[in-house]
C-alpha cells in the first residue's frame, strides 16, 4: 500500500510539472496578452493543485502537511481575480489582436 501511494504521489506530481512546463512555454510562445493570461492561469493553476496533492500524498503524517491545502486554496482564489484584472487592463490598453474580440463588452464601460 506504502508503495502504491508513492507512486501516485510521483505520478501527479510528474504531471503538474509538466503542466506548469507547458504553461511556462506557452507564456513566451503565445502572441498577445489574452492568450498568455489563459496559459498563465489554467494549466499553472491545475498543475500546483497535481503537485500539492502529490505532496500531500507523500508528506502524510507530517505535522505542516496542513498548509499545503491553503496554499491551494489561496492559489484558487486569487487566479481568476488576477487574470480578471489582466485582462481589463490588456483591453483598456488595446494589447490584444484585432479581430479577436467578435462582441465588445466593454465598448463604453471602459472608456
Amino acid at each position: 500500500m506504502n508503495t502504491v501511494l508513492q507512486w501516485i504521489s510521483y505520478l501527479t506530481i510528474l504531471f503538474g510539472a509538466g503542466l506548469a512546463l507547458t504553461a511556462a512555454i506557452a507564456i513566451v510562445r503565445f502572441p498577445d496578452t489574452l492568450s498568455r493570461m489563459h496559459a498563465a492561469t489554467k494549466p499553472q493553476v491545475v498543475g500546483l493543485v497535481l503537485i500539492l496533492i502529490g505532496a500531500a500524498v507523500q508528506l502524510r503524517g507530517h505535522p505542516n502537511v496542513w498548509l499545503l491545502p491553503l496554499v491551494g486554496l489561496f492559489t484558487l482564489l486569487t487566479a481568476p481575480a488576477i487574470a480578471h484584472l489582466i485582462g481589463r487592463t490588456a483591453y483598456r490598453e488595446q494589447r490584444h489582436r484585432d479581430g479577436l474580440l467578435l462582441i465588445n463588452e466593454l465598448g463604453d464601460d471602459v472608456d
